[in-house]
């Protein structure tokens, strides 16, 4: 059952997000979309400078909204099922908006 949908972002300017990764270097990222499921948010980003001009993608990382100790983290899906479940959501979307096909 989901609560809500928002795939993918288009028309508003893009959202940067910036990750650290586990030598605690800063990533800078693009949110090209989002969804909620089950009550859990998850997020589709890109790395910034990625898109081609077009604004078409080759990959793109998923990762879902948990509560941590300093707040709100984005995490990476660990659960295989899950994964799998939301990552065709996301490339069903992608697909149909910037004709994207996964390999």
């Amino acid at each position: 059952m989901s609560d809500e949908k928002k795939l993918p972002i288009e028309g508003e300017e893009a959202e940067i997000i910036t990750l650290l990764d586990e030598d605690d270097n800063e990533i800078q990222f693009e949110l090209i979309g989002g969804y909620t499921d089950r009550g859990v948010q998850y997020f589709a980003l890109i790395p910034v400078g990625s898109a081609d001009e077009d604004g078409g993608f080759d990959e793109y990382i998923i990762l879902k909204s948990v509560e941590g100790e300093n707040g709100e983290e984005l995490v990476e899906i660990e659960d295989d099922a899950e994964f799998e479940r939301i990552a065709a959501i996301f490339d069903d979307a992608f697909d149909a908006e910037y004709d994207y096909d996964e390999e």
